[in-house]
């Protein structure tokens, strides 16, 4: 967007509002120039101007109606967590045989709760058996210590 209204004149600072959770824009934005006649101009050669599939709607905000905290963290690039590769720590955590025991009952209870409903519908199908991992596999390849 800054190399956009770059043609019109300098731009003092430019903020995109983001999603916090996907980082992607939510479609409006805030634009300072250095001088407010140029932001007149741009205001009215680009209002209601399609741009990227969506039409602009470009206002001058006067200097007492702009909220202290509008140009927080403004030349900051924001970069969102990756849900995924935290999602993906935790589930592949290190878990004690307390821990393993304890989920592989849950699954277990599930799955006999699953069977149930299935029978209670009438459906003749037969499942097969979970078998529970009462040890946890060991990522990481251990030697015995003499």
């Amino acid at each position: 967007m800054e190399g956009f209204f770059k043609q019109f004149g300098a731009v003092k600072r430019l903020r995109i509002a983001r999603n916090r959770k996907t980082g992607k824009s939510k479609h409006f934005g805030f634009i300072e120039f250095e001088s407010p006649e140029v932001a007149k101009i741009v205001a009215e050669c680009m209002h209601n101007y399609l741009l990227f599939e969506h039409i602009l709607q470009v206002h001058v905000v006067p200097p007492e109606h702009v909220h202290p905290k509008l140009w927080k963290g403004v030349n900051r690039l924001y970069k969102p967590l990756d849900r995924v590769q935290i999602e993906r720590k935790r589930q592949n955590k290190e878990r004690t045989l307390e821990q393993q025991k304890k989920l592989v009952e849950g699954i277990g209870k599930r799955d006999q709760k699953r069977r149930k409903r299935i029978e209670a519908a009438g459906i003749d199908y037969e499942c097969p058996d979970i078998v529970g991992i009462s040890r946890p596999t060991s990522k990481k390849i251990r030697f015995d210590e003499e």
